[in-house]
């Protein structure tokens, strides 16, 4: 009898201790890390980092992704926690900086660096992102609303562009910048369309005009095309801030206001068919080979091809709507999922914090931040006045002083305005073009 009483009593003792870490164990799986529970997390993150140290990490597209996602999902998370930070598109500041700083610190090891080069890269997964999102954004988009929005994008753009560079060259000129050092080197890199299609055509075209390597004239351009890029990030995250203040300003990702004050909505919410989305997925990889097919032949960028070549399939109603729907979820779930990662990808490549330190100082800084925030506060008014939601008109006018691709995702996920894509692709490739060719003829005047 004794016996079995000190067994039930051990038995009893036992349970609170049970029930402990049973409550322990459920407080921890509702902690998560973006949509991972919190163990979850820990252990992936485990694996990964282990391959990655014992190089067993695959160097395709699985290691990349799995080294992307796992860093984009807790940064993505952190930013959207950290108060302040969470306020001005702390998610994108994070994923894009972080990695950078972690590449410049030399803390991402050589295995994990070449799965991300390979994704990033040889993969080319920036452009199938930007793709999948322009291709899906334009098919779901409301017809009437996407032809206004190209058609009246171009006058914020053009206004936004000089009055950006005239401030930046005043400012410039007040910290005892040359006017001709200020715009070649500090306002044409900001606005020139990024590192590929910007800065690394003007290193060439100011080393054949100048002489000397297009090497120097890359790492003397990079520095301004990146503090931009940060400021622009930045500065959507408040213009985000400002529309949910202020609802009547902004379209949430709409350019244009309706004519007769009611909003038409052509996204329909359906239960997802994988199969259409499969579907979706061949049309934005097809749309893109349109554009590089097109870019051969006629010397056009072939992202704008791609967009234009949207934009008439959707005005001209001859894509079935099951397909547009296909390639609109597609668009969603890319967005959802891999903008996070993917700003990880870039700001380990992309973001040289390296070039940056070495040339920049703050005066430097401030004529950086002067032609963004006019480029930004010309894209506001002018866009209020054309009767575009201004906070909208803003933000992709903004994009003109991004980091191409890189800093239209970067800015538009800052203000979780991805639908915006297509109007930032125009303002990025066409603008930054314009600024290549404008700038490599002025500069040939010059000398």
């Amino acid at each position: 009898m004794n016996t079995k009483t000190n067994l039930e009593a051990v038995t009893e003792n036992e349970l609170p201790i049970q029930n402990n870490i049973k409550s322990l164990w459920e407080k921890l799986m509702k902690a998560k890390i973006g949509v991972l529970p919190l163990p979850l997390y820990i252990v992936l993150a485990a694996i990964i980092l282990t391959a990655s140290v014992y190089n067993t990490l695959p160097a395709d597209m699985i290691g990349g992704f799995a080294v992307i996602m796992i860093l984009g999902i807790l940064l993505g998370d952190l930013g959207q926690r950290i108060p302040i930070l969470k306020e001005i598109g702390g998610p994108a500041i994070l994923a894009l900086l972080i990695p950078s700083i972690l590449v410049f610190l030399n803390v991402i090891n050589t295995s994990s660096m070449e799965a991300v080069t390979t994704l990033m890269k040889t993969s080319n997964f920036l452009y199938f992102y930007i793709s999948c999102l322009v291709v899906g954004s334009i098919l779901g988009m409301n017809r009437k609303m996407l032809i206004q929005g190209f058609t009246r994008m171009f006058v914020p753009l053009i206004v936004g562009t000089v009055l950006a560079v005239v401030a930046g060259m005043l400012v410039g000129l007040l910290f005892g910048y040359d006017l001709q050092h200020t715009f070649f080197y500090i306002v044409v890199p900001i606005i020139g369309g990024g590192i590929g299609e910007g800065i690394l055509p003007l290193s060439i075209a100011y080393s054949s005009i100048l002489g000397g390597s297009a090497e120097s004239f890359v790492s003397q351009m990079i520095p301004a095309a990146v503090i931009g890029n940060i400021f622009a990030v930045v500065s959507a995250g408040l213009m985000m801030r400002l529309g949910e203040k202020k609802k009547h300003l902004s379209g949430n990702g709409k350019l244009v206001k309706s004519e007769d004050g009611n909003e038409v909505h052509e996204e329909k919410e359906k239960v997802i068919d994988f199969s259409l989305m499969g579907a979706g997925l061949l049309i934005a990889c097809t749309f893109f080979i349109v554009g590089t097919l097109g870019q051969k032949f006629i010397g056009v960028p072939g992202p704008v091809i791609m967009i234009l070549f949207a934009t008439l399939i959707k005005c001209l109603k001859v894509m079935p709507h099951k397909m547009e729907d296909g390639a609109h979820n597609l668009y969603k779930f890319i967005s959802t999922s891999l903008t996070w990662p993917l700003m990880v990808g870039l700001g380990m490549l992309y973001i040289p914090l390296e070039d940056v330190v070495k040339i920049v100082t703050p005066a430097y800084v401030i004529v950086c931040a002067s032609v963004v925030f006019v480029m930004i506060l010309s894209g506001y008014f002018v866009g209020k006045l054309m009767k575009m939601y201004p906070v909208d008109a803003a933000i992709v006018t903004g994009c003109h002083s991004g980091l191409g691709g890189t800093g239209d995702v970067a800015i538009l996920s800052a203000s979780k305005r991805m639908a915006l894509m297509p109007f930032a692709q125009v303002a990025t490739r066409i603008g930054g073009v314009s600024t290549v060719i404008l700038a490599s003829l002025l500069l040939k005047l010059l000398s």
